[in-house]
């Protein structure tokens, strides 16, 4: 802690030296050099690619808030910072055992728990329930608990799937996720988990992941070594069970008369991050506001599990592109703004957000916890990724749909810039403009578009086009200005989903419309962030903030049990679903 203090506080020394040096004087105009020199210190090797919750992520936040402030904006929150908690990892807690009989196995090199375990300590009797699976598919079954009870036993199952020429489903249901939760699901008290010969032929221990959200039961992989010795007795080894069940193609599984203790302790981490926001009031009597804003985090070091492309290499990722770039104009049009916010009529509020790249947390938690009401804002401009303009003065806009007028304003405002507009009409997009879309808020979202150097440690300065950035820039002030400064009304229409295919699955048939908490802040349930209009959830009476914790009697913890569930569902189908709204159980009918 003492030596983060020290950093942040060197660093936040160059921050200062820094704008004393470049910003002796301001421009209102938008140039290529205060874009350079923007980009030039969010970008650089000091702030190590900009990972929420370093110290480095914020010092980034009080940069642009200083700008904010330079630029004559009222800084909001605290000093133009919204705090907000990101989980930043696992570590294995103090109270981790696993015994049997008078043997203690070793931690990471007998067993190791599983990130979506609980913290748990028990005492139980074993079963071995094959892979888990419980499969009916029209004429093809395959259910590993028939005439097996494992109500409160730790049930013993294979990873991976039988090895089997058959048609029957089993990659839809071979998660580790998927397979705890039909055994809880089932009554059992926990699961170990333990690698089949041909799934990790070297036997290795999972390591611990991103926090995930938690099952209500324990649950550790065992080394193969252990399992054999839990199975001693039975006259079976696991190598004889794979080879029986690929023999005879149907499970086989049994009671174990042994009992094991176990204790599991699984910590999150907490860091914080930020949203930096600022506003602009230029008409007391009006109280439209306009938003306009981009994702300053990018991906630190990159390395597994980081979204980078390059997840090998552990070098900084600059994001230059990606999105200081976007940072950097969000401060150009706001300077410029400012200097002409006599003639105009609406305000604006100007906003970074924190966590972009870990799922729009910064926006969502923004949209959820707006300085001003949602129904005051008249649109939401978002910039992300504006620094590769190609020669052809390509600039995409997407978003488009959302307000029936907005195609002729953006095109008429073309007319002085011939920019090649790449239009698309759905509102829901990747980036933070689809919190605001959710909202039922008209979205503008600009781009200059993917490359090669997408989300590798090749996204650096030397890459940006700072003629290009100024000429998008200039033409996003222009629609920001007209905007604000005439009576263009901008009218919401639902332009496509309003969430994304959840966890890229595909095999999702129904929906219930709800955009739902990613954050995993809530831990009694799964929180409707959002419930869409016309949808399922909303026809059924759901309402913002209800907190989902049953559908159909199974219980819901987390967005990944939702998923789990909602997977199982069929269009058409009824069903129940039990929420908790102000601390009160109730139940609703949703025909899907």
């Amino acid at each position: 802690m003492i030596k983060n203090n020290i950093l942040l506080t060197l660093i936040s020394l160059a921050v200062l030296t820094f704008n004393s040096c470049n910003f002796i004087t301001v421009n209102p105009e938008i140039s290529t050099e205060e874009l350079k020199s923007h980009i030039e210190f969010l970008a650089s090797d000091s702030l190590k690619g900009r990972y929420p919750g370093t110290p480095e992520d914020k010092v980034a936040a009080n940069y642009i808030a200083q700008e904010f402030k330079n630029s004559g904006l009222e800084l909001l929150f605290d000093k133009g910072l919204q705090p907000f908690d990101i989980q930043s990892g696992l570590k294995l807690g103090e109270n981790n055992s696993f015994q049997f009989n008078d043997i203690t196995f070793q931690i990471k090199e007998d067993y190791t728990p599983i990130s979506f375990s609980t913290n748990a300590k028990l005492e139980a009797q074993l079963s071995f329930a094959g892979y888990g699976f419980q499969i009916k598919n029209g004429t093809h079954e395959w259910n590993d608990y028939e005439n097996m009870d494992v109500k409160d036993k730790l049930v013993i199952i294979l990873m991976g799937e039988p090895d089997l020429e058959s048609p029957i489903p089993f990659a839809m249901h071979s998660s580790l996720r998927s397979k705890a939760i039909k055994a809880k699901d089932l009554g059992a008290a926990g699961v170990l988990f333990v690698a089949n010969s041909k799934h990790n032929q070297d036997d290795q221990l999972i390591e611990l992941e991103k926090p995930e959200g938690r099952l209500d039961i324990p649950i550790i992989q065992i080394k193969r070594k252990v399992v054999n010795q839990l199975l001693a007795k039975t006259g079976y080894n696991l190598e004889q069970l794979e080879q029986k069940i690929n023999d005879t193609k149907s499970p086989k599984s049994f009671e174990i008369n042994e009992t094991v203790s176990l204790n599991t302790e699984v910590n999150i981490n907490y860091k914080q991050t930020y949203n930096i926001a600022a506003q602009l009031i230029s008409n007391p009597n009006n109280k439209e506001y306009i938003v306009i804003g981009a994702h300053y985090d990018h991906l630190g070091f990159g390395g597994v599990g980081s979204g980078s492309r390059d997840p090998n290499s552990k070098e900084i990722h600059y994001g230059a592109d990606d999105n200081a770039s976007g940072v950097a104009s969000v401060l150009e049009i706001a300077e410029k703004l400012a200097s002409n916010k006599d003639s105009l009529n609406a305000n604006f509020i100007f906003a970074a957000f924190g966590a972009e790249e870990m799922g729009l947390l910064g926006s969502k938690h923004f949209t959820t916890n707006l300085p001003v009401p949602d129904s005051l804002i008249k649109a939401m401009i978002n910039i992300d990724m504006l620094g590769r303009m190609k020669k052809d003065k390509s600039l995409q806009v997407g978003g488009v749909g959302t307000a029936p007028q907005s195609e002729a304003i953006l095109n008429d405002i073309n007319t002085n810039y011939e920019l090649k507009l790449g239009l698309s009409f759905e509102g829901y997009g990747p980036s933070d403009h689809s919190s605001f879309y959710s909202m039922n808020i008209p979205v503008f979202f600009f781009s200059t578009g993917a490359h090669i150097d997408y989300h590798t440690p090749g996204d650096s300065l030397g890459n940006i086009n700072f003629e290009g950035m100024k000429l998008a820039n200039n033409y996003i002030y222009d629609l920001s200005y007209q905007l604000a400064s005439t009576n263009t009304q901008l009218t919401f229409k639902e332009a496509g989903p309003k969430s994304p295919e959840m966890g890229g699955r595909r095999d999702f048939k129904v929906t219930l419309g709800i955009m739902p908490d990613f954050s995993s802040v809530e831990k009694r349930g799964l929180r409707a962030d959002i419930v869409i209009k016309d949808k399922p959830a909303d026809k059924a009476g759901l309402k913002n903030g209800d907190i989902i914790v049953a559908m159909n009697g199974f219980p819901v913890s987390d967005v990944y049990e939702y998923m789990e569930r909602l997977s199982k569902l069929k269009a058409g189908q009824i069903i129940t679903v039990e929420v908790l709204r102000n601390d009160k159980k109730e139940v609703f009918i949703v025909q899907l």
